[in-house]
């Protein structure tokens, strides 16, 4: 009975391990996957293949690929490239973390 209950946990558990949650500042107008993203507080949800953006009920969704770096990143930090005089977010450096989001239209 005690190793069902275990499971039962664990695997509800799963979910939760799939998806990290990081905190995100962008300090100026965006675009991420085509979509505009006001300066401003987000959280940021990687999923798979899939991040996710949210600032109050608000929510973006872009598809990105994550690569493993060799170093851990000091600070969470976003490299911009300016198309059309548009600031499009191409990677996210995740602070205290080796992850790096790199994201294509």
């Amino acid at each position: 009975m005690t190793k069902k209950i275990l499971i039962v946990f664990a695997l509800c558990g799963l979910p939760l391990a799939y998806a990290k949650t990081y905190s995100l500042t962008l300090h100026q107008p965006s675009q991420i996957g085509g979509k505009e993203l006001k300066a401003g507080n987000y959280k940021l949800e990687v999923k798979e293949q899939t991040v996710v953006l949210r600032s109050g009920k608000a929510a973006t969704e872009a598809p990105v690929k994550i690569e493993n770096e060799s170093t851990t990143a000091a600070s969470t930090t976003v490299r911009y490239e300016n198309g059309a005089g548009k600031n499009q977010i191409r990677e996210i450096r995740l602070g205290g973390t080796n992850m790096k989001l790199v994201f294509n239209d």
